[in-house]
This record gives C-alpha cells, sequence and structure tokens, in this order.
C-alpha cells in the first residue's frame, strides 16, 4: 500500500491509501449504490473504463470467489472505497479484491471521503478522475485529466472476439445474444430456463446469426454511448418482426434507436440494487438492479410504436418498452429472478414470446 490521490477535474484533491495496481489510471467516475456486489461490479462490462466510487464504506470484506464473476476479466479503470479490507472472512473467497485488481491492471484508493465525491457527482454530474501518486503537482494532474478523452466505441473492448456457447441439458430454444458487454449471468438465467445460447460479436451480422436458426435474439447490455452503435441498430432492425426480441441496458436503447428513438446522458446515472421500478401495466413496484448512464426519450417514445411499460419511481424515467405486434420487449434494468412468486421474471416473458410466436418448432 503507497500514499496515493484522487484528483477531479474540478480541482477537487482526495488523499488516500492506494491499493490493487500501483499504475495512475484516469477515467470518468460513477458512484454505485450497492451494499454488497464488489465482484461483480468491477467485472461488469457496462463498467469498462470507469471508475467506481462505492457509497457503502466497508469494501473486500467477503473477498472475491471464483464462481461469482460476470466476465472473465475487470475492464474498469479504478475503484474508490472508504475502507479497504485486506483480510476477507468467507469460505468461498479464493483471493484479496487488491490482488484481483492488481492482476487486472484496476487502481484502487482508499481513505478518502466517498460521501463527499459521490454528493459532487450526484448534483454536478459524472466527472473524469485521476488516481496517482500523492507528490504529483495539482497543476499536471489536471492538465492529464484536460487531455483524456474516452474511447469512442468500448463495446468493441469488451464484446466476444468470436461466437461461443453456453448450452443446458434437455433445450427447448435456441437463443442469439449479440454481445455488447453481456454479463456471465444473463446467460446463466437463460440456460436454467430451458435455452441453449448461442453468443455472437457485436458486429456480427443478420446472415451469420441465421446459420444457427435461433428462436429468438437477446441484445446484451453493455458499456458507453448508444448513439455511436449504428452498426448494431442496424442489424438488430432487420430482426424485427422476424424473431421475438428481448434487450437490457444498452440493448434496451440500441433497440429504442430501432424506432427512431433517441437515448440523452444522464447527469449521475442509476448505478446500484436498491432502485424502484414501476410496471405500468400492473401498477406494481419492485426494486431492481440497474447500472445505466443513458435514458430514451419520452416524447420520441409517443410517436413511436413502442409502449412504454416501466418508469423509474425515483425519477420517472422510462426503464421499459415493448412493441407488442413485433414481440419486442426491452429494459434498463436487470432481469433478476423475482423474490415472490408473483413478482415479474422479464427474461420468462421473453421466452414465452418465443412459445407463443412457434419457435419451438425451431430448436
Amino acid at each position: 500500500m503507497n500514499n496515493r490521490k484522487l484528483v477531479l477535474e474540478n480541482g477537487a484533491v482526495f488523499e488516500g491509501i492506494g491499493f490493487g495496481s500501483v499504475n495512475e489510471a484516469i477515467a470518468e467516475i460513477i458512484f454505485n449504490t450497492s451494499v454488497v456486489g464488489y465482484q461483480e461490479i468491477i467485472s461488469d462490462p457496462t463498467n469498462a473504463n470507469k471508475m467506481i466510487c462505492m457509497t457503502y464504506p466497508l469494501i473486500g470484506n467477503y473477498g472475491l470467489t471464483d464462481d461469482d464473476y460476470e466476465s472473465k476479466y475487470s475492464s474498469v479503470k479504478g475503484l474508490i472505497v472508504r475502507e479497504y479490507n485486506e483480510l476477507p472472512s468467507n469460505f468461498r473467497y479464493t483471493k484479496t479484491l487488491g490482488e484481483v485488481m492488481e492482476e487486472n491492471n484496476v487502481s484502487g484508493i482508499s481513505g478518502v471521503d466517498t460521501r463527499s465525491i459521490t454528493k459532487i457527482i450526484r448534483d454536478k454530474g459524472t466527472l473524469k478522475g485521476l488516481i496517482c501518486d500523492i507528490d504529483k503537482p495539482l497543476e499536471e494532474c489536471l492538465e492529464v485529466i484536460k487531455n483524456y478523452t474516452e474511447v469512442e466505441n468500448l463495446v468493441s473492448l469488451v464484446s466476444s472476439k468470436k461466437v461461443w456457447y453456453s448450452r443446458t441439458p434437455n433445450p427447448v430454444y435456441n437463443v442469439a445474444v449479440i454481445d455488447l458487454g453481456t454479463k456471465l449471468n444473463f446467460i446463466k438465467q437463460l440456460n436454467k430456463l430451458g435455452s441453449n445460447v448461442i453468443v455472437f460479436p457485436y458486429n456480427v451480422t443478420k446472415e451469420e446469426i441465421l446459420k444457427y436458426k435461433p428462436n429468438g435474439l437477446f441484445i446484451s447490455n453493455g458499456p458507453g454511448d448508444p448513439a455511436k452503435l449504428d452498426e448494431v441498430v442496424k442489424t438488430i432492425k432487420s430482426f424485427i418482426g422476424q424473431l421475438p426480441i428481448f434487450g437490457v441496458g444498452l440493448g434496451c436503447q440500441l433497440i429504442a434507436k430501432c424506432y427512431d428513438v433517441d437515448s440523452y446522458k444522464l447527469t449521475c446515472g442509476y448505478h446500484g440494487c436498491n432502485y424502484p421500478v414501476k410496471n405500468l401495466i400492473n401498477g406494481r413496484v419492485e426494486i431492481t438492479t440497474q447500472n445505466i448512464l443513458y435514458s430514451l426519450n419520452k416524447e420520441q417514445l409517443k410517436n413511436s410504436k413502442l409502449t412504454i411499460t416501466h418508469e423509474n419511481v425515483i425519477g420517472k424515467e422510462v426503464v421499459g418498452v415493448k412493441d407488442e405486434e413485433s414481440e419486442v420487449i426491452a429494459i434498463q434494468y436487470e432481469p433478476a429472478k423475482p423474490i415472490d412468486k408473483d413478482g415479474e421474471d422479464m427474461s420468462l416473458e421473453f421466452l414465452n414470446l418465443i412459445k407463443n410466436s412457434g419457435g419451438k418448432k425451431n430448436a
């Protein structure tokens, strides 16, 4: 561990103790409100090239386990925490958080005022930040931040490079996944519901997907600006009305773009596992996991074929849409299995669309 500091682009400086990689790190900062799940957060491809400020003060206390990663590698740039625990207590853990961050070149800083950092981002919006040696001159730090530019196509960094499979015993359906940075949890969930899954790189062609005779198409979550992915939008649009389609996160935003509905960047986004969402169809409110920095244009939705199905209770942003006629559903939150039997399972709804469309015949 060594003395380090976090410098924000507005000139704010937070001194602390480094852990993980000793390299400098610069990126846009978002805050995450989850109490647990730091392993899933740093391995979620949607967080690629971001620094994560954890609002929960104690991080690292249960280590990391081999079975809980959302992707094989961590693509985040940095982790900002109040207190880091290097001695985890968990019979399942195989490595400490710091060890995994060092292996994946992720820089960390602890002992800083994460509450203050969170309030700055909440009020001012996402800011770029630099984790560096404590002795680096402030003027030099600000110049580095000023000259930093984000990678234009983050999806290309985290998407699969080739086609791969995730099979299940006695499959009922074949689901094609366009991988924009998918979480492994989504793939496992489709497997549990009886589907073989074929995962394709983000720039796959329609013809390549059709070779595998899928019964449905899943558009995954992922990082970055949906306005930069016109190539993927064109592919998705060609399947509308041909296959049942389900999109999550960035996948939802790209589906909306197929209907000429744009997305806009939120001030600080929604990142955590405690956000209430209202189902406008049945009136139920559920607590969801979200990791979004963009939302859908409500006015454009009113003039489209998409129906608004879900909205955030807090900010009234649209987080669910559907085109019933073309068998398309899309949500901005994670389609987690409901705790109670009457809760929603959007993955199951997607497979019901496949069933009702007669997709089983092609499996």
